[in-house]
């Protein structure tokens, strides 16, 4: 799969983002092809954790969520990382960053914690997708089906539970953003 020519924004909090979670996916849309812009809630250096408490590293923040829009890509990844999955979600700007993809039918990758944000995006009704176990109950309440897969794909929407399933999701995300635009995928916005 190519992702030649294609714009993909990756999402990251100002601190707390799971480092693998954020890395690999990055690193596999970038060797298909795609063009990544690092989006977060204000640009300079984000730091990423490897599980709740350990330090992972810093990356550069190409754009904040208020210079960009949906528009601007042809898909979005979020990676988990309880507390910066927590602290995007709490964000306005990034919910409707995440829900404008939904509106203008674009492919999403999604794992461990991130749904978080599908969450508050309102986006989950009747889609079935994959997340840490822990917040299930979250993503049920939100209208959505929740099942314990390494990979799950819904009509453009691509979900997986934690790291060691980041081979299988960084496979399906370059495959769903290589195929484009899904029309079902506004179909939950």
């Amino acid at each position: 799969m190519t992702l030649a020519g294609k714009k993909i924004a990756v999402l990251i909090a100002p601190r707390g983002t799971e480092d693998p979670e954020f890395k690999k996916p990055k690193e596999a849309v970038e060797a298909a092809g795609a063009t990544v812009t690092v989006v977060g809630i204000e640009t300079g250096e984000a730091r990423t954790n490897n599980g709740d408490l350990d330090p992972g590293s810093s990356y550069n923040v190409d754009k904040a969520v208020t210079e960009v829009s949906a528009s601007d890509f042809d898909g979005l990844v979020i990676p988990g990382g309880t507390v910066g999955a927590d602290k995007l979600r709490s964000n306005p700007e990034i919910v409707a960053f995440v829900k404008s993809f939904f509106e203008e039918a674009k492919p999403v990758g999604v794992i461990c914690h991130g749904p978080w944000l599908l969450v508050e995006a309102d986006v989950l009704k009747g889609r079935t997708i994959t997340s840490y176990s822990s917040i299930r109950k979250d993503i049920e309440n939100a209208g959505g089906t929740w099942v314990d897969q390494e990979v799950v794909t819904d009509k453009g929407l691509v979900t997986s539970r934690k790291p060691d399933d980041l081979p299988a999701f960084c496979a399906k995300i370059v495959e769903e953003f290589a195929e484009g635009k899904h029309p079902e995928q506004a179909r939950s916005a």
